[in-house]
Formats: structure tokens, sequence, C-alpha cells
């Protein structure tokens, strides 16, 4: 299916580029490496007017992933909250996560986007900022908080969180076995947990313990000091992210409500502990039901990100706009468009599906 899939593209593509190639219209990828002539307003990386126009791609990639994956995160919290009091035996607070889950998910993204992009644009300027705790600042010039400054230890401490959570992962499977082949309970969490922080905690021990920040502070019309989130970037961001959530929260119901009553009362009446239960009976049957349209929540969230258009965040389509209105080179703007948005999609399959593999309970 996906070789057909691959020759029917391939047949089309060509179709189109012979007739443009009729039509003298130019065709072919060649102009990536023509001087772009423009200006983007957000950057992860060096970007200026004399970059060439696979560099300003570029840039809008890593914009695309950044608000993606900032997004994933922001909806993952707030979906599991949600979702774990939607099965609460509070009442008020079973009521609250319901009417939360009703509005968002009913309400289409796109003006969930254009609202909160309201909301900031209409936020006191910095001299009435609303203070975050000290941390950093709210307005209509977006989110400035207080970052830590860059140090040679902040690099290996990534490293040494990485090699963590591959360490925890291992170590995790060794004492599952251990569990099962003496019959005597230890528990993975804290030993993942002391390898996932322990490791870049050792870091940054290691390099003198370094504490200096960037602390934002009011300087007349502006702030100096810290980091900056554009309005564009925060209004996309809570978008995508809280619309995202109403449905990650009902996944999570939906997962949490599938474990067998009768198995939580059995676990009740032999004296387990309610976060033993949680733990070992009800999350890793819940995670079976709840994985799999994870997935699907997580790709549909970074294919959203592609409406930033509409608040003037310069994220790939939106570059990629600017990019075919200059060259029109239309057909390969959007191929190419296509194809990262696809690889994305594909990336995040892999991983959710190697994590469900993870935490699949294992038939005997």
């Amino acid at each position: 299916m996906a070789i057909f899939v691959l020759l029917a593209g391939y047949y089309l593509y060509s179709n189109v580029t012979e007739n443009l190639r009729a039509q003298n219209i130019a065709t072919g990828f060649r102009f990536l490496s023509e001087v772009s002539q423009f200006e983007i307003g957000e950057a992860l990386i060096d970007y200026s007017s004399r970059d060439t126009y696979f560099r300003a791609l570029l840039v809008g990639l890593f914009n695309t992933l950044a608000v993606s994956a900032v997004g994933i995160v922001v909806a993952t919290v707030i979906g599991f909250s949600v979702g774990i009091a939607r099965t609460s035996d509070n009442w008020l607070l079973s009521k609250l996560a319901r009417f939360y889950v009703e509005i968002v998910r009913n309400i289409p993204v796109i003006l969930q986007v254009i609202f909160w992009s309201v909301v900031i644009r209409n936020l006191p300027a910095p001299r009435g900022a609303f203070e975050l705790w000290g941390a950093g600042f709210l307005s209509n010039r977006g989110l400035t908080i207080a970052m830590p400054l860059g140090h040679p230890s902040h690099f290996w401490m990534l490293i040494g969180l990485v090699a963590g959570v591959v360490l925890s992962i291992g170590a995790a499977r060794l004492v599952r076995r251990w569990n099962e082949k003496t019959g005597k309970h230890v528990d993975s969490l804290w030993v993942s947990l002391a390898l996932i922080l322990g490791l870049p905690l050792l870091i940054w021990l290691a390099s003198g313990a370094p504490l200096d920040m960037s602390v934002p502070v009011r300087t007349g019309f502006s702030f100096s000091g810290g980091s900056t989130l554009s309005p564009e970037f925060v209004a996309l961001l809570m978008g995508i992210s809280i619309y995202a959530s109403g449905f990650i929260a009902e996944i999570v119901r939906s997962g949490i409500q599938a474990t067998p009553r009768g198995q939580i009362e059995a676990a009740k009446t032999i004296g387990l502990k309610p976060w033993f239960i949680t733990r070992y009976i009800v999350m890793p049957q819940a995670l079976r039901v709840i994985v799999p349209p994870l997935t699907s929540q997580y790709v549909s969230l970074s294919k959203n990100s592609s409406i930033a258009v509409v608040v003037g965040y310069p994220d790939l389509v939106n570059i990629g706009n600017t990019v075919m209105n200059q060259t029109g080179q239309a057909v390969e703007a959007v191929a190419i468009m296509m194809i990262v948005y696809l690889t994305i999609s594909v990336c995040t399959s892999l991983l959710m599906n190697f994590y469900n593999r993870l935490v699949a309970i294992k038939e005997r």
C-alpha cells in the first residue's frame, strides 16, 4: 500500500512539473539556495535576511517543533490533572472538571488561539505588568521569565538527563524481573527517579553548583534580563494545549474507569495502600487504554500548530507561505511542508508505540 501511495505521488508530481515546464514556470528545489531577503521576528537559531530560503524554512521548522513540544507537555499535565479530577469522589471537583472539558472540547481550536491572542494583546504594558511571584512578568509584550545564565555544565547535565532516562528504563526491567523471580517487592519508581534526577544533579554539583540567574526587571517601557516568550507564541501555545487537554482528560478518565472495580475493591480488602493500588493495579491497566488515543492527540496537537498564521507566529507554514509568495514555487513549498508534518507525525507515533510496548502488560 505504501509503495502504491509513493508511486501515485510521484506520478502526480511528475504530471504537475511537466505542465508547469510547458508554461515556462520554473520547477525544482534550486530556490532553496537563493537569498531569502526577508526578516523573521522570532527565531531559535541565527538568521538574517541575507540567509537562504532553506535557512528560513529551518527557522520555521524549529519554531514549529518548539511550540509543539511545549504544547504536548502543557496539554499532558493539564489533561491528566483534569482527567483524574473527573474520577474524583468529590462532587464539586468532578463537576468543575467536567465543565472544563465540555467548554474546551466544543470551541474550535482556531477560536481559542484567537481568544488568547486578544487577551494577551489587551494586558497591561510593561509598566503595569503582572508580576509572577518574583520569577517573571506577564504583559502585552508576552511572558518574560527568569532564565539561568549559560554555563558549560548545562550541556553535560542534558547528557546526564538523557543517560538517566535510558538507564532508568533498563533498571525498571531488572527490578520487575527481580520482583517476579523472588516474590519480594522493590519499587522501581525511586530507582528511576534517582537515575533521572541524580545524574544531572551530580554533574551540577561537580561543576561548582552554578546558580547564576538572569532575572527580568522593569526598565522604562520594557524589561531587561530574563527571556521573553512572544505574545504570538504564548497565544498559540495556550490555544492548542488547552484544546488538546480537554480530549486528553476524557482519555485519562476512560482509562481509569476501565479498570475493573472488583480488582480495586479486592486490593482494598487485603489492606493495600491507595498509592500502591493506583500505581500497580489501576495505572498499568489504564495505560493500555490511554496510550493509543493519547498518541492521536499528540499528533493532532502538532498539526494544529500550523494555524499559527492567524496570530502571526513564524512557524513552518507561515514562513513557507512567505517563501511560496516570493519564489512562486507553490508545489515545492507545499511538498516540503507536507513532508515535514508527515515526518513529525510518524516520529511521534513511533515514540508513543515504543512507550506503549514498554508499559503493556505482559501475558504469561
